[in-house]
């Protein structure tokens, strides 16, 4: 593996986790009345777009983190749904 590659790696798991704190507070605490709905639609959709756009440029580091990116996106905006209190 190269080193740009690597690099590319490291960069894309620390802001594809970036979400986890929050995930893991959710789930805890089972609170989401702050998490916005939208920011993780919005998220998603440019996960997806970088998915897109990597396999088109053949760069697997671009692929893996923003399918990990978008996996956990999708788990906490699953976890807004759970638990957001109907008024």
């Amino acid at each position: 593996m190269k080193s740009i590659e690597l690099l590319g790696l490291v960069a894309g798991l620390c802001t594809s986790t970036s979400v986890l704190p929050q995930l893991i507070k959710s789930i805890k605490t089972k609170e989401v009345k702050d998490v916005s709905i939208f920011m993780f639609i919005v998220l998603m959709t440019g996960n997806a777009l970088w998915v897109f756009y990597g396999s088109k440029q053949s760069d697997v580091p671009v692929i893996a983190t923003n399918c990990l990116a978008l996996l956990l996106n999708i788990a906490m905006l699953l976890l807004k749904l759970r638990y957001q209190k109907k008024d």
